[in-house]
């Protein structure tokens, strides 16, 4: 891309960001007696109505950006179970999201190249794949607190489950899409099954495989907030549930925003890697 084309876009999406943030700061501000509150029964429910006459005001632009600079000035502080900086509790997440990914990885490309290279596999295992694929990795949620009877274990245990199909599907795709010909002369000169996988059929299907696993990554990124929800305990998810409970908004809208970060700098490092190993120059 041309630098005066990424200059350009830069200058856009900065202005889009200034819009954005002056028309929030109107809505919240601006809105007077009209502005956004939380519903002020639930206030009183929660025991937070005494020092807000019955009403939380939605948080504006400035409010947010101090409670930024709270956490990330002490982002890993540990006062408590349930007092632990924003740091600490995205670092659980991630934890959980890259070891049921890796674990995915380990099963589903293996998996995956065995039923790209044999129409028999493919064919036996299709009915159970088009089967557990549609089930929402959150309904396995209860089967793995019964059965592992450990909320941390059975997150790691659901975002395996949602890595797994993506990657598992792509990796077949990979490489049954291989060209016949390079087949053909691996065959012809006589190359082994191992091989031919790791010299002809991997570099061909490398970069629909890593396609796989940028959309895994980010749906498990997606799903470990909604079983942190779940489950409590640690990690980001839980956190945005215990700040809905306390009524800090600024706090849940922070959270939100790095959530959003922390998943578009998962996706750019397989972003990154995918285009390098489809375009190595």
């Amino acid at each position: 891309m041309p630098r005066s084309v990424g200059l350009r876009a830069f200058v856009l999406s900065v202005l889009i960001f200034a819009v954005f943030l002056l028309a929030w700061h109107v809505a919240v501000r601006g809105g007077g007696a009209g502005a956004a509150t939380v519903d002020p029964e639930y206030a009183k429910l929660v025991g937070a109505a005494a020092a807000t006459g019955g009403q939380t005001p939605m948080p504006g632009p400035i409010d947010v950006g101090r409670t930024i600079w709270k956490h990330l000035s002490d982002p890993f502080y540990v006062r408590g179970t349930n007092d632990m900086g924003i740091g600490i509790q995205l670092a659980y997440s991630l934890a959980r999201v890259l070891t049921g990914f890796g674990l995915a990885v380990v099963v589903a490309v293996p998996l995956g190249f065995l039923i790209g290279m044999s129409q028999l596999v493919y064919r036996a295992l299709d009915p159970f794949i088009q089967v557990m694929k549609p089930i929402s990795p959150l309904a396995w949620m209860p089967l793995a607190l019964y059965t592992i009877k450990d909320s941390s274990l059975s997150s790691i245990f659901v975002i395996f489950i949602c890595s797994l199909w993506p990657m598992l599907i792509n990796t077949a795709f990979g490489v049954a899409s291989v060209r016949k010909d390079w087949l053909n002369v691996a065959r012809t000169l006589e190359v082994g099954p191992f091989r031919k996988a790791f010299t002809v059929i991997l570099p061909a299907a490398a970069p629909t495989i890593l396609t796989g696993m940028r959309i895994s990554v980010g749906i498990a990124w997606l799903v470990i907030v909604a079983a942190e929800m779940l489950v409590g305990g640690t990690g980001i998810g839980y956190f945005v549930w215990n700040q809905w409970n306390n009524l800090s908004l600024t706090d849940i809208i922070t959270a939100i925003l790095l959530i959003g970060l922390v998943g578009m700098a998962l996706d750019q490092v397989l972003a990154r890697l995918t285009r390098f190993v489809t375009y190595p120059e």
